[in-house]
């Protein structure tokens, strides 16, 4: 386990929506092995709310697009997906 100074003193370097950008990336690269999309569908569509509710007043602009294409993208890929 990190002590929580490291981690303190790395994410004092970036906003919030560099930290949530690299955590959905992560998650996304995580789940490609299981190979479905619904649980994709999840995920993107959980990290488009994530991003959509994050207080503009902390976050840049772009991240509320982000978060609206990941609304879009999240239950198409749902919905395509095989049971």
């Amino acid at each position: 386990m990190l002590p929580l100074q490291v981690i303190d003193s790395f994410l004092l370097n970036y906003e919030i929506g560099q930290v949530l950008l690299l955590v959905f990336v992560l998650g996304t690269l995580g789940l490609f092995p299981l190979g479905s999309r619904k649980v994709l569908g999840l995920h993107f569509t959980s990290f488009g709310l994530l991003f959509l509710l994050t207080p503009q007043a902390i976050n840049s602009k772009i991240y509320l697009f982000i978060g609206l294409s990941l609304l879009v993208l999240g239950p198409m890929l749902f919905t395509t997906g095989d049971d």
